[in-house]
Protein backbone atom coordinates (compact mmCIF):
# COMPACT_ATOMS: atom_id res chain seq x y z
CA UNK A 1 0.00 0.00 0.00
CA UNK A 2 1.32 3.79 -0.47
CA UNK A 3 2.45 5.44 -3.14
CA UNK A 4 5.96 4.75 -2.92
CA UNK A 5 6.78 0.75 -2.83
CA UNK A 6 8.29 1.63 0.71
CA UNK A 7 5.96 -0.31 2.74
CA UNK A 8 6.76 -3.57 0.36
CA UNK A 9 7.91 -6.90 2.01
CA UNK A 10 10.26 -6.63 -0.66
CA UNK A 11 11.84 -3.55 -0.27
CA UNK A 12 11.08 -0.23 -2.00
CA UNK A 13 11.72 -0.76 -5.91
CA UNK A 14 13.89 2.21 -7.89
CA UNK A 15 12.48 4.46 -10.08
CA UNK A 16 14.73 3.65 -13.62
CA UNK A 17 15.03 7.23 -14.43
CA UNK A 18 17.05 8.24 -11.34
CA UNK A 19 16.94 5.67 -8.89
CA UNK A 20 17.32 7.49 -5.20
CA UNK A 21 13.93 8.51 -6.21
CA UNK A 22 10.03 6.31 -6.09
CA UNK A 23 8.76 4.66 -8.99
CA UNK A 24 5.12 5.74 -7.51
CA UNK A 25 2.88 3.62 -6.00
CA UNK A 26 1.91 0.89 -5.13
CA UNK A 27 2.15 -0.69 -8.53
CA UNK A 28 5.50 1.02 -8.76
CA UNK A 29 7.59 -2.40 -9.87
CA UNK A 30 5.21 -2.78 -12.60
CA UNK A 31 5.78 0.65 -14.02
CA UNK A 32 9.56 0.19 -13.45
CA UNK A 33 9.99 -3.08 -15.38
CA UNK A 34 7.80 -1.01 -18.33
CA UNK A 35 10.18 1.75 -18.26
CA UNK A 36 13.18 0.21 -18.04
CA UNK A 37 12.36 -2.31 -21.00
CA UNK A 38 12.21 -5.91 -19.14
CA UNK A 39 9.05 -6.53 -19.96
CA UNK A 40 6.65 -5.01 -22.52
CA UNK A 41 3.26 -5.49 -20.17
CA UNK A 42 2.56 -5.31 -16.62
CA UNK A 43 -0.42 -5.46 -14.82
CA UNK A 44 -1.34 -3.52 -11.71
CA UNK A 45 -3.71 -2.91 -9.48
CA UNK A 46 -5.45 0.64 -9.26
CA UNK A 47 -7.69 1.45 -6.17
CA UNK A 48 -6.80 5.36 -5.43
CA UNK A 49 -3.77 5.79 -8.50
CA UNK A 50 -1.88 2.54 -8.01
CA UNK A 51 -1.37 1.94 -11.66
CA UNK A 52 -1.21 5.83 -13.37
CA UNK A 53 0.64 7.50 -10.54
CA UNK A 54 3.40 4.90 -10.93
CA UNK A 55 3.12 5.17 -14.42
CA UNK A 56 3.27 9.11 -14.99
CA UNK A 57 6.96 8.67 -12.47
CA UNK A 58 8.23 6.36 -14.81
CA UNK A 59 7.33 7.71 -17.98
CA UNK A 60 5.16 5.10 -19.42
CA UNK A 61 1.23 4.32 -20.09
CA UNK A 62 -1.28 3.46 -17.17
CA UNK A 63 -4.58 2.65 -17.54
CA UNK A 64 -7.20 2.12 -14.92
CA UNK A 65 -10.57 0.76 -16.53
CA UNK A 66 -13.62 1.20 -15.72
CA UNK A 67 -15.05 -0.49 -12.46
CA UNK A 68 -16.27 -3.62 -13.47
CA UNK A 69 -14.93 -3.93 -16.96
CA UNK A 70 -11.89 -5.98 -15.61
CA UNK A 71 -12.50 -9.23 -13.75
CA UNK A 72 -10.64 -8.72 -10.66
CA UNK A 73 -11.17 -12.82 -9.86
CA UNK A 74 -7.66 -13.94 -8.24
CA UNK A 75 -6.69 -9.77 -6.91
CA UNK A 76 -6.70 -9.28 -3.09
CA UNK A 77 -9.00 -7.30 -2.13
CA UNK A 78 -7.95 -4.05 -0.84
CA UNK A 79 -11.03 -1.57 -1.10
CA UNK A 80 -13.43 -3.56 -3.07
CA UNK A 81 -15.49 -0.50 -4.60
CA UNK A 82 -12.35 1.41 -5.56
CA UNK A 83 -10.13 -1.61 -6.65
CA UNK A 84 -9.33 -2.40 -10.49
CA UNK A 85 -6.97 -4.24 -12.93
CA UNK A 86 -5.03 -2.50 -15.80
CA UNK A 87 -1.88 -2.49 -17.74
CA UNK A 88 1.07 -0.79 -17.80
CA UNK A 89 2.90 0.11 -21.22
CA UNK A 90 5.51 1.21 -23.29
CA UNK A 91 2.22 2.87 -25.64
CA UNK A 92 -1.45 3.20 -25.52
CA UNK A 93 -1.29 1.06 -28.39
CA UNK A 94 -0.41 -1.81 -26.37
CA UNK A 95 -2.87 -0.87 -23.65
CA UNK A 96 -5.26 -0.86 -26.44
CA UNK A 97 -4.24 -4.53 -27.22
CA UNK A 98 -4.03 -5.89 -23.60
CA UNK A 99 -7.55 -4.27 -22.50
CA UNK A 100 -8.96 -6.27 -26.10
CA UNK A 101 -7.39 -9.42 -23.53
CA UNK A 102 -8.54 -8.85 -20.11
CA UNK A 103 -11.71 -7.55 -20.60
CA UNK A 104 -15.13 -8.89 -20.72
CA UNK A 105 -17.78 -10.45 -17.94
CA UNK A 106 -16.30 -12.54 -15.49
CA UNK A 107 -19.10 -14.50 -13.77
CA UNK A 108 -16.50 -15.06 -10.57
CA UNK A 109 -16.63 -11.93 -10.10
CA UNK A 110 -20.44 -10.25 -8.80
CA UNK A 111 -18.65 -6.58 -9.90
CA UNK A 112 -17.74 -7.71 -13.23
CA UNK A 113 -19.91 -5.78 -15.86
CA UNK A 114 -21.88 -7.73 -18.66
CA UNK A 115 -21.60 -4.94 -20.84
CA UNK A 116 -19.70 -6.42 -24.07
CA UNK A 117 -16.26 -4.85 -23.87
CA UNK A 118 -15.28 -2.72 -27.66
CA UNK A 119 -12.72 -3.84 -29.07
CA UNK A 120 -10.18 -1.25 -27.86
CA UNK A 121 -7.55 -1.50 -30.51
CA UNK A 122 -9.89 -0.47 -33.49
CA UNK A 123 -11.06 2.67 -31.83
CA UNK A 124 -7.18 4.39 -32.08
CA UNK A 125 -7.53 6.30 -34.81
CA UNK A 126 -5.53 9.42 -34.06
CA UNK A 127 -7.78 11.80 -34.58
CA UNK A 128 -8.59 15.14 -31.85
CA UNK A 129 -10.33 17.76 -33.61
CA UNK A 130 -13.34 18.64 -31.79
CA UNK A 131 -12.61 16.83 -28.73
CA UNK A 132 -13.72 18.93 -25.75
CA UNK A 133 -11.19 18.52 -23.16
CA UNK A 134 -12.42 20.18 -19.40
CA UNK A 135 -9.96 21.16 -17.57
CA UNK A 136 -11.02 22.09 -13.35
CA UNK A 137 -8.61 25.21 -13.09
CA UNK A 138 -9.47 26.09 -9.67
CA UNK A 139 -8.37 22.27 -8.51
CA UNK A 140 -4.78 23.21 -9.96
CA UNK A 141 -4.33 26.27 -8.22
CA UNK A 142 -2.40 25.00 -5.31
CA UNK A 143 0.03 22.39 -4.53
CA UNK A 144 1.30 22.13 -7.84
CA UNK A 145 4.74 21.71 -9.14
CA UNK A 146 5.99 24.55 -11.29
CA UNK A 147 8.00 22.17 -13.43
CA UNK A 148 4.52 20.00 -13.77
CA UNK A 149 2.23 22.68 -14.56
CA UNK A 150 4.69 24.14 -17.10
CA UNK A 151 4.14 20.29 -19.25
CA UNK A 152 0.67 20.46 -18.25
CA UNK A 153 0.22 23.36 -19.83
CA UNK A 154 2.25 22.50 -23.16
CA UNK A 155 0.47 19.13 -23.55
CA UNK A 156 -3.25 21.84 -23.36
CA UNK A 157 -1.13 23.60 -26.10
CA UNK A 158 -0.48 20.73 -28.06
CA UNK A 159 -4.14 19.02 -27.75
CA UNK A 160 -5.23 22.38 -28.86
CA UNK A 161 -3.44 22.65 -32.13
CA UNK A 162 -4.31 19.58 -33.22
CA UNK A 163 -8.14 20.47 -33.08
CA UNK A 164 -9.21 19.51 -29.67
CA UNK A 165 -11.17 22.45 -27.58
CA UNK A 166 -10.05 23.43 -24.13
CA UNK A 167 -12.83 23.73 -21.50
CA UNK A 168 -13.33 25.22 -18.14
CA UNK A 169 -14.73 22.78 -15.98
CA UNK A 170 -15.38 22.63 -12.20
CA UNK A 171 -14.81 19.63 -9.68
CA UNK A 172 -16.05 21.56 -6.62
CA UNK A 173 -15.88 18.71 -4.49
CA UNK A 174 -12.43 16.88 -5.41
CA UNK A 175 -11.05 19.11 -2.64
CA UNK A 176 -12.47 16.54 -0.34
CA UNK A 177 -11.27 13.40 -2.36
CA UNK A 178 -8.42 12.46 -0.48
CA UNK A 179 -10.08 12.45 3.05
CA UNK A 180 -13.17 10.62 1.23
CA UNK A 181 -10.62 8.29 -0.41
CA UNK A 182 -8.89 7.22 2.81
CA UNK A 183 -12.40 6.85 4.95
CA UNK A 184 -13.72 4.34 2.46
CA UNK A 185 -10.82 2.68 1.30
CA UNK A 186 -9.31 1.73 4.84
CA UNK A 187 -13.21 0.92 6.28
CA UNK A 188 -12.98 -1.91 3.07
CA UNK A 189 -9.55 -2.61 4.09
CA UNK A 190 -10.19 -3.34 7.57
CA UNK A 191 -13.28 -5.60 5.98
CA UNK A 192 -11.23 -7.45 3.34
CA UNK A 193 -7.81 -8.48 5.24
CA UNK A 194 -9.61 -9.66 8.76
CA UNK A 195 -9.68 -12.86 6.84
CA UNK A 196 -6.11 -12.70 7.00
CA UNK A 197 -5.70 -14.34 10.19
CA UNK A 198 -2.88 -17.42 9.72
CA UNK A 199 -6.12 -19.94 9.71
CA UNK A 200 -7.40 -20.08 6.23
CA UNK A 201 -5.21 -17.10 4.38
CA UNK A 202 -1.88 -15.73 4.62
CA UNK A 203 1.17 -16.65 6.68
CA UNK A 204 0.67 -18.48 10.34
CA UNK A 205 2.64 -17.25 13.20
CA UNK A 206 4.52 -20.29 14.58
CA UNK A 207 5.33 -20.91 18.22
CA UNK A 208 2.19 -19.68 19.94
CA UNK A 209 0.42 -21.43 22.88
CA UNK A 210 -3.44 -20.75 21.87
CA UNK A 211 -5.58 -19.27 19.04
CA UNK A 212 -5.78 -15.79 20.22
CA UNK A 213 -2.49 -15.44 20.36
CA UNK A 214 -1.76 -17.15 17.20
CA UNK A 215 -4.04 -14.50 15.73
CA UNK A 216 -2.44 -11.88 17.14
CA UNK A 217 0.85 -13.03 16.28
CA UNK A 218 -0.16 -13.67 12.79
CA UNK A 219 -1.43 -10.50 11.85
CA UNK A 220 1.29 -8.78 13.88
CA UNK A 221 3.37 -10.04 11.75
CA UNK A 222 1.79 -10.35 8.68
CA UNK A 223 1.22 -7.09 8.19
CA UNK A 224 3.43 -4.06 7.99
CA UNK A 225 3.05 -0.84 10.14
CA UNK A 226 1.11 1.07 6.71
CA UNK A 227 -1.40 -1.57 6.37
CA UNK A 228 -1.83 -1.71 9.82
CA UNK A 229 -2.54 2.36 10.05
CA UNK A 230 -4.73 1.51 7.52
CA UNK A 231 -6.97 -1.39 9.11
CA UNK A 232 -6.92 0.99 12.72
CA UNK A 233 -7.94 3.77 10.91
CA UNK A 234 -10.96 1.51 9.03
CA UNK A 235 -11.64 -0.15 12.15
CA UNK A 236 -12.05 3.01 14.27
CA UNK A 237 -14.41 4.60 11.15
CA UNK A 238 -16.71 1.50 10.98
CA UNK A 239 -17.33 1.37 14.62
CA UNK A 240 -20.26 2.22 17.16
CA UNK A 241 -20.77 5.76 17.25
CA UNK A 242 -18.35 6.78 14.30
CA UNK A 243 -19.76 5.30 11.44
CA UNK A 244 -22.76 7.82 10.45
CA UNK A 245 -19.98 10.67 11.38
CA UNK A 246 -17.35 9.40 8.98
CA UNK A 247 -18.00 6.59 6.78
CA UNK A 248 -21.56 7.64 5.79
CA UNK A 249 -20.34 10.89 5.56
CA UNK A 250 -17.88 10.09 3.54
CA UNK A 251 -19.90 8.00 1.24
CA UNK A 252 -22.48 11.14 0.59
CA UNK A 253 -19.45 13.00 -0.39
CA UNK A 254 -18.44 10.87 -2.57
CA UNK A 255 -21.49 10.66 -4.54
CA UNK A 256 -21.34 14.65 -4.65
CA UNK A 257 -17.66 13.42 -6.86
CA UNK A 258 -19.58 11.47 -8.59
CA UNK A 259 -22.47 14.20 -9.40
CA UNK A 260 -19.36 16.69 -10.02
CA UNK A 261 -17.88 14.69 -13.31
CA UNK A 262 -21.64 13.88 -14.82
CA UNK A 263 -21.58 17.77 -14.51
CA UNK A 264 -18.57 18.05 -16.16
CA UNK A 265 -19.25 15.95 -19.07
CA UNK A 266 -22.19 17.59 -20.08
CA UNK A 267 -19.86 20.37 -21.36
CA UNK A 268 -16.73 18.25 -22.24
CA UNK A 269 -16.09 14.72 -23.79
CA UNK A 270 -12.99 14.18 -21.58
CA UNK A 271 -10.81 15.32 -18.28
CA UNK A 272 -7.49 16.28 -18.42
CA UNK A 273 -4.95 16.70 -15.39
CA UNK A 274 -1.82 16.60 -14.23
CA UNK A 275 -1.34 12.46 -13.00
CA UNK A 276 0.51 13.54 -9.95
CA UNK A 277 0.94 17.27 -8.41
CA UNK A 278 5.56 16.20 -8.37
CA UNK A 279 7.45 14.31 -10.15
CA UNK A 280 8.78 11.46 -8.85
CA UNK A 281 10.28 12.52 -4.85
CA UNK A 282 13.34 10.78 -3.45
CA UNK A 283 12.83 7.49 -1.75
CA UNK A 284 12.67 8.20 1.84
CA UNK A 285 11.55 11.58 1.91
CA UNK A 286 8.15 10.94 3.20
CA UNK A 287 8.11 8.10 4.98
CA UNK A 288 7.40 9.64 8.07
CA UNK A 289 4.76 12.00 6.54
CA UNK A 290 2.11 9.63 5.63
CA UNK A 291 -0.47 13.30 4.61
CA UNK A 292 2.22 14.59 2.51
CA UNK A 293 2.22 10.85 1.02
CA UNK A 294 -1.28 10.84 0.36
CA UNK A 295 -1.40 14.15 -1.41
CA UNK A 296 0.66 12.33 -4.33
CA UNK A 297 -2.99 10.86 -5.68
CA UNK A 298 -4.77 14.00 -4.96
CA UNK A 299 -5.33 14.07 -8.87
CA UNK A 300 -5.49 9.96 -9.60
CA UNK A 301 -8.39 8.97 -6.55
CA UNK A 302 -11.30 11.11 -8.21
CA UNK A 303 -11.78 8.69 -10.79
CA UNK A 304 -11.98 5.35 -8.66
CA UNK A 305 -14.61 7.13 -6.27
CA UNK A 306 -16.57 7.70 -9.05
CA UNK A 307 -15.76 4.39 -10.98
CA UNK A 308 -14.19 6.07 -14.01
CA UNK A 309 -12.00 5.06 -16.59
CA UNK A 310 -8.24 7.02 -16.65
CA UNK A 311 -5.00 6.96 -18.63
CA UNK A 312 -1.70 8.57 -17.57
CA UNK A 313 0.62 9.24 -20.79
CA UNK A 314 3.90 10.54 -20.83
CA UNK A 315 3.86 14.60 -21.66
CA UNK A 316 7.27 16.06 -20.39
CA UNK A 317 10.07 16.39 -18.29
CA UNK A 318 10.70 18.23 -14.89
CA UNK A 319 14.38 20.24 -15.14
CA UNK A 320 15.77 17.29 -13.63
CA UNK A 321 14.58 14.93 -16.74
CA UNK A 322 11.85 13.66 -14.42
CA UNK A 323 8.96 12.10 -16.45
CA UNK A 324 5.42 13.70 -16.00
CA UNK A 325 2.37 12.27 -16.66
CA UNK A 326 -1.08 13.83 -18.22
CA UNK A 327 -4.36 12.40 -17.07
CA UNK A 328 -7.36 11.77 -19.25
CA UNK A 329 -10.82 10.74 -17.27
CA UNK A 330 -13.90 10.11 -19.27
CA UNK A 331 -17.40 8.65 -19.03
CA UNK A 332 -17.69 5.78 -17.46
CA UNK A 333 -17.87 2.15 -19.51
CA UNK A 334 -16.52 4.98 -22.40
CA UNK A 335 -13.08 3.29 -21.72
CA UNK A 336 -12.09 3.21 -25.49
CA UNK A 337 -12.72 7.21 -26.12
CA UNK A 338 -10.19 7.43 -23.30
CA UNK A 339 -7.36 5.16 -24.84
CA UNK A 340 -8.46 7.02 -28.14
CA UNK A 341 -7.58 11.10 -26.70
CA UNK A 342 -4.24 9.24 -24.78
CA UNK A 343 -2.88 7.61 -28.47
CA UNK A 344 -4.03 10.72 -30.30
CA UNK A 345 -1.69 13.17 -27.97
CA UNK A 346 0.80 10.32 -28.01
CA UNK A 347 1.08 10.34 -31.90
CA UNK A 348 0.91 13.97 -31.94
CA UNK A 349 3.98 14.20 -29.69
CA UNK A 350 7.33 12.39 -28.79
CA UNK A 351 7.78 11.86 -25.19
CA UNK A 352 6.64 7.74 -25.03
CA UNK A 353 9.08 7.62 -27.53
CA UNK A 354 11.71 8.80 -24.68
CA UNK A 355 13.37 5.95 -21.80
CA UNK A 356 15.85 5.85 -18.97
CA UNK A 357 19.12 4.38 -20.08
CA UNK A 358 19.60 0.64 -18.97
CA UNK A 359 22.37 -1.54 -18.97
CA UNK A 360 24.30 -1.57 -22.57
CA UNK A 361 21.85 1.56 -23.53
CA UNK A 362 22.05 5.02 -23.32
CA UNK A 363 18.99 7.19 -22.16
CA UNK A 364 17.05 8.88 -25.07
CA UNK A 365 16.97 12.86 -25.48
Amino acid sequence: MGSSTENSAFGPTRNPWATDRTPGGSSGGSAAAVAARMVPLALGSDTGGSIRQPGAMCGVVGFKPSYGRVSRRGLIAFASSLDQIGPLTTTVADAAIAMDVIAGHDPRDSTSSTLAPPVFASALDGNLRGLRVGVPRALLADGVDADVLTAFNAALDALRDRGAEIVEIALPHSVHAIPVYHIVANAEASSNLARYDGVRYGVRAAGTEDVAQMYETTRGRGFGLETKRRIMLGTYVLSAGYYDAYYLKAQQVRTLIRRDYDEAFERADLVAMPTSPTAAFPLGERTQDPLSMYLADVFTVGANLAGLPAVTVPCGFTRDRLPVGLQFTGRTMDDAAVLRAGDAYEQATSWSDQHPATPGSSPSR
